[in-house]
């Protein structure tokens, strides 16, 4: 049985979709099986609430009547420096980008970031106004050369989130072989594998669900921090070529997507900024995508299980990124991780999770409510990734 993602839409609008998500989804292909969950099941939505570094928005500040040209000059919010090489009134905030200062504590020990780019957007989200200061060499045309403004949304034509790289398809479980705590994107490692920590949603990752990017592609409609956005392009780093396993999960970080959304329309609840001792700040980013059933094969990779997907163990200590020639210590199961503890190099480590399944279990949730309400429906990807898997029903 085949259906196209047209006539999904059409079971949509007419309120007869059957809508699950990808974690009650696994119960009922044990039950009813693979060709009869297919005949059933119109859309899966996924879920992921995890902190991501490569994020940022673009800011469109309005002008004031003596007009000014940002743009070769500077920006900062709130203290924290944006990108000013952009048009006259163009900027882009970085989600990591951090004011002027040396956190460290007197004594030389690492510190804790408390502001960075991640705060000024949730804080605009939220609806606060930000201190804007910018500079300008001044022109004829645009002739101030200072600003200085408490401004929101209000004061912006548009604001809009812009992340070049989310949703990791799988990543990396972060341990530390050395004999001194390390300060890391994945947390405070404790020496001598004293924990684990990893960042992924397992079964309900959006990535996970669609392996081979049949229907994930550019122009696909995602739900993202509270408001709909849409697959921009493929994600930096993004590396389909990644060894996967037989079920088609890659056993390393593989593929990921650029996302982009209008910041004006997203909520607090679901985007918030986070802060690393010793590293930085990251935003912490909600995405469901929804995939569309369209044959029995789309069954098999949204009923994928925590207990198929493995991840790899590495030494942030040693050596990060691994490199040609050295792999990691061990793989283990997202069931493994999230039961608390897993076993490396003969040693019982507990395991700590960066990203929320609880989160992501509501952000499937959610996604799945709007469509079955008829709120949200499913954008046809008009350019697939690079490495996917296109059949003629699923372009």
């Amino acid at each position: 049985m085949i259906k196209t993602i047209e006539e999904i839409n059409q079971k949509i609008q007419s309120g007869k979709a059957v809508v699950l998500t990808a974690e009650e989804i696994i119960d009922v292909v044990r039950k009813k099986g693979v060709a009869q969950t297919a005949k059933e099941v119109d859309v899966v939505t996924t879920g992921t609430f995890s902190p991501m570094c490569s994020s940022g928005a673009f800011f469109n500040i309005k002008q004031l009547t003596e007009k000014m040209k940002i743009g070769g000059g500077f920006a900062t919010l709130n203290g924290v420096a944006a990108y000013a090489g952009l048009a006259a009134a163009d900027i882009y905030l970085g989600a990591t980008a951090l004011p002027e200062g040396d956190p460290r504590n007197s004594n030389g020990r690492p510190g804790k970031f408390r502001y960075g780019g991640a705060h000024v957007i949730e804080d605009l989200v939220s609806g606060k106004k930000v201190a804007l200061k910018a500079g300008g060499h001044g022109t004829d045309c645009y002739p101030r050369r200072e600003r200085e403004q408490l401004i929101g949304f209000d004061d912006m034509n548009d604001a809009f989130l812009f992340n070049p790289r989310n949703c990791y398809q799988n990543y990396n479980v972060a341990v530390n072989l050395s004999d001194k705590p390390i300060y890391t994107y994945m947390g405070k490692l404790k020496p001598g594998i004293g924990n684990a920590n990893y960042c992924s949603a397992g079964q309900l990752s959006p990535l996970f669900n669609d392996p081979y990017y049949r229907t994930i592609g550019i122009g696909t409609r995602v739900f993202f921090c509270g408001a709909q956005g849409y697959v921009a392009w493929h994600g930096t780093q993004h590396n389909p070529s990644a060894k996967r396993q037989e079920n088609g999960i890659p056993e390393t970080p593989a593929g990921t997507v650029a996302l982009i959304g209008d910041l004006k329309q997203m909520t607090p609840q679901w985007l918030k900024a986070v802060s690393f001792t010793g590293y930085g700040v990251t935003l912490s980013v909600a995405v469901g995508v929804p995939i569309p059933i369209l044959d029995e094969q789309m069954v098999r990779y949204v009923s994928v299980s925590d207990e198929e997907i493995s991840a790899p163990v590495v030494d942030y200590s040693r050596f990060y990124p691994y490199g040609e020639g050295q792999s990691p210590l061990c793989s283990v199961t997202y069931a493994q991780l999230k039961s608390g503890q897993i076993t490396v190099k003969g040693k019982k480590v507990p395991t700590g999770s960066f990203s929320s399944y609880a989160r992501a279990r509501e952000v499937a949730g959610h996604l799945k409510d709007l469509i079955c309400k008829g709120e949200f429906l499913l954008a046809r990807a008009q350019a697939p990734l690079p490495g996917a898997v296109i059949e003629k029903e699923a372009v």
